[in-house]
């Protein structure tokens, strides 16, 4: 229990104390006491809160200005690139590959566009007993 100021009592109850023994008990009380902050010191707590607080809205402010400048570039560059790809597109191009994203990254077969909009039909199931 020492660590949190407790100490057994070392001396029995019956045996009167010494002057010597209450002083030193005195002294190891008060210890044990917290000290009231001067003024002074409060207001260093204060400034010195101010201060993280306001290094930290900063630090957010400038990063979110970071990330939206990042952001604008990358549309920039988004709308720029689009607008030559669309120039270099070949007439000859099928309409499915210009929306089909896996066929443009090659992982999978580009299927051939028929000229009807007929669904596939399932295959025909046997009859089961």
């Amino acid at each position: 229990m020492a660590l949190f100021g407790f100490f057994p009592d070392r001396t029995p109850a019956a045996e009167p104390m010494s002057a010597a023994g209450i002083a030193s008990e005195t002294a190891r009380l008060a210890a044990l006491q917290p000290v009231a902050a001067s003024p002074r010191e409060l207001r260093a707590q204060a400034v010195h809160r101010l201060q993280v607080g306001l290094f930290g809205l900063a630090g957010m402010l400038l990063l979110v200005s970071l990330a939206n400048v990042i952001m604008d570039r990358a549309k920039q560059v988004d709308t720029t690139t689009a607008g030559s790809a669309a120039a270099m597109a070949s007439p000859s191009a099928s309409a499915s590959a210009a929306n089909d994203p896996l066929v443009d990254m090659g992982v999978a077969p580009e299927l051939p566009v028929g000229s009807g909009n007929k669904a596939p039909r399932p295959a025909p199931r046997p009859a089961g007993n």
